[in-house]
């Protein structure tokens, strides 16, 4: 039977509810791309979390991408086999021994704990690559690099499809090349923004192990313009792995993404805070001259 009495948090639930109504309406329909990466993608509960949100994201209209990474288990599997990484200029060389281990951990180990991750929670998930369907054919970004990938075709409809379908694409950072039989291994963040570009993506969110973008008095900020980004990269306020991040942000917004936002993936429930609450969660990046009404920060 259920007791009549009601406590304080489950009146606090039922205002946060009544709360997110307008943003519930708001991403009604919205395409949202979403980079899982991080400690969290080795955490069987931060896991588990994030694949309720996207379920949550999906049944209420939302059309989530999923696009992973997974640097830590590709360093792994590599030590094991005994393959040495070489570097140039700080950036792993991906030779063709080394592309194969990138596709076999990507595409096959961690593609599909996100995929049984999502189905465990009452989702429909399908596992696929960059290579499917030609979703992303790529060139080589850096010739000293070797099979490091930067794409320069998008084939998207696939995705279209899928979520169409109610079906929520993962999809792992491994790309097709022009030429025959060619494998690229494609940077977490630079393929999601690839991909959020090409579907014109109301949302891009990129979940990493930091709060946000911080100002040079060390503060998260919450909302950033294009231009505040580029003189703080000048002026060495974002530097060191924030860099690409926010590279990648400015390519995206300059390909059709409304806004993007970076964010640290290890804080609960941290898509919801950002989609559907007044308060959002890390920074987010627009143009000045949004296409919609922003959201109160």
């Amino acid at each position: 039977m259920r007791k009549q009495t009601m406590d304080r948090d489950w009146i606090a639930t039922a205002r946060t509810l009544s709360e997110a109504l307008p943003y519930l309406q708001r991403f009604t329909g919205a395409v949202v791309v979403v980079k899982f990466g991080g400690n969290a993608m080795g955490d069987e509960q931060a896991m588990a979390e994030f694949a309720r949100d996207v379920v949550l994201m999906r049944q209420v209209g939302v059309n989530p991408v999923v696009v992973h990474g997974g640097g830590p288990m590709i360093n792994e599997m590599l030590t094991k086999l005994g393959i040495k990484s070489e570097f140039v200029r700080g950036k792993r060389v991906t030779d063709k021994a080394t592309v194969e281990v990138v596709e076999m951990i990507l595409s096959g180990l961690v593609n599909k704990r996100i995929v049984q991750a999502i189905n465990d929670q009452g989702g429909r998930a399908v596992g696929i690559s960059g290579k499917d369907d030609d979703l992303m054919v790529c060139e080589p970004d850096d010739p000293e690099l070797g099979f490091v990938g930067r794409p320069v075709e998008m084939n998207v409809q696939v995705l279209r499809d899928l979520y169409a379908a109610g079906i929520i694409p993962v999809v792992a950072p491994v790309a097709t090349g022009r030429n025959d039989n060619e494998t690229f291994n494609v940077n977490g963040d630079t393929a999601a923004g690839a991909i959020a570009g090409a579907l014109q993506a109301d949302r891009l969110l990129l979940l990493t192990d930091v709060a946000g973008v911080k100002n040079a008095a060390g503060e998260v900020m919450t909302q950033i313009t294009p231009e505040e980004v580029r003189r703080m990269i000048a002026e060495g306020v974002i530097a060191g792995g924030m860099i690409p991040k926010t590279e990648t942000a400015l390519m995206a917004l300059d390909q059709g993404v409304r806004a993007v936002t970076i964010m640290d993936g290890r804080t609960p429930n941290a898509c919801l805070l950002e989609l559907f609450t007044e308060h959002g969660a890390g920074s987010q990046i627009r143009s000045t001259e949004p296409r919609v009404k922003p959201r109160i920060r």
